[in-house]
């Protein structure tokens, strides 16, 4: 591992465990190469049209000079590579831990155009605000697409600031670049104080967010509206489930109280019967409830 400017930085081979490592002791960490160029190329050709039709922002937070296309899963497929990122996913799960299952909560290409100015500092969690201080509701991770530099608007952290109390967050503090190339991704927390730099060269500093939650946490992005039924049905399962369209236990996102995956590949219509879908423990309770002479097998 080295450092840069005080951003901490793994190689592409680092395992899950060194990468939450960082995330736990910076709150930040850049992985360098975790995809190839290629890729990322393909994935900006993809996306160049969209964000070419969309406006800028209209809020001084989202920004008056920075392009935002949402809903990358059902707009750009040659995204889902970068959401179901193995090395991710498993930082993911030893990251996210309070929870039966974590989600993806925001998919959004962010193009800082030049002539923009620097993005407020400010914390992700900040969407949770009864979400207490000992839990990690969120995890994002910053796909470059583009070069990102301290003069292009790349993204900037104070590292160490997930550590801050939330009375100190808003304290005077200089932030660093994450300084990455193409197929490079900038993970922090959202504790972690970020924002967007202002952008004082000639061209877009170009990204994609995948961001992710706690199951039990309601999603920064509506994925069932951004995401249609009919779009979910021909997504890899994984990718689906990831989205929302799948219970978290006890008994959360069902569709007809049943696991919506097991509805998924269903079209039409159809009788459904309700099941439980309900925590490891109840049922353990449960298989020492029902007994044969109740007519039914044992859970």
């Amino acid at each position: 591992m080295t450092a840069s400017q005080g951003v901490p930085r793994l190689g592409a081979d680092a395992p899950p465990e060194d990468i939450r490592a960082q995330l736990v002791q910076s709150g930040c960490v850049i992985v360098e190469g975790l995809t190839p160029a290629a890729q990322m190329d393909a994935i900006e050709k993809e996306i160049a049209p969209l964000l070419e039709k969309t406006p800028p922002g209209q809020g001084i937070f989202v920004g008056l000079n920075t392009k935002r296309v949402n809903g990358l899963v059902a707009k750009s497929p040659s995204t889902h590579v970068l959401a179901l990122q193995a090395s991710i996913l498993r930082t993911m799960s030893l990251t996210l831990t309070q929870c039966e299952r974590f989600q993806l909560h925001i998919t959004q290409a962010i193009a800082v155009l030049p002539g923009e100015i620097a993005q407020v500092l400010h914390r992700d969690r900040g969407m949770y605000p009864y979400c207490p201080a000992a839990i990690e509701p969120m995890v994002n991770v910053m796909w470059a697409l583009t070069k990102f530099t301290r003069e292009n608007g790349g993204t900037h952290v104070v590292p160490g600031s997930h550590l801050w109390s939330a009375t100190n967050a808003q304290r005077d503090i200089e932030p660093v670049a994450a300084e990455m190339q193409p197929g490079s991704a900038l993970l922090y927390l959202g504790s972690t104080v970020h924002g967007a730099g202002a952008n004082n060269s000639n061209e877009p500093r170009i990204g994609v967010v995948m961001g992710y939650n706690l199951g039990w946490l309601r999603q920064y992005e509506n994925q069932y509206l951004a995401v249609p039924l009919d779009v979910a049905r021909n997504l890899p399962p994984e990718l689906a489930s990831l989205i929302g369209y799948a219970a978290h236990r006890p008994n959360l996102g069902l569709f007809e109280c049943r696991d919506p995956m097991d509805l998924l590949p269903l079209q039409g219509s159809a009788d459904i019967s309700a099941d439980d879908v309900l925590s490891p423990e109840m049922d353990r309770i449960l298989s020492g409830f029902l007994k044969p002479s109740d007519g039914r097998a044992a859970a």
